[in-house]
């Protein structure tokens, strides 16, 4: 996998209550991803960014909210979101500080 894919794949970390819950508990994290990445191509490039051992992949579509602004209705776009599961004593630190 090319290193322009890979960034592509891997949009951002996903920060939320359910997302930190998730990665103090099971040793997982979440991300968003592109709509059309396969869960081999997540897992790809998580081990390929990170330098870490991926255990299983967990994706799932999050459909947009309706919303008024106003009298004008609109909608919210819809995204994928990735639960991926790390190996045993594998740790992925966003920050970057040792």
């Amino acid at each position: 996998m090319n290193k322009e894919r890979i960034f592509n794949v891997l949009l951002a970390p996903h920060v939320s209550e359910k997302a930190t819950l998730v990665a103090d508990q099971g040793n997982a994290f979440v991300f968003k991803v592109a709509k059309d990445a396969s869960k081999l191509e997540i897992k790809k490039a998580v081990e390929a960014l990170f330098d870490v051992k991926v255990e299983s992949v967990r994706t799932l579509s999050v459909k947009g909210k309706q919303k008024f602004f106003g009298r004008v209705a609109g909608k919210r776009a819809g995204w994928k979101k990735a639960y991926v599961s790390l190996a045993e004593g594998q740790d992925i630190d966003f920050l970057g500080a040792e």
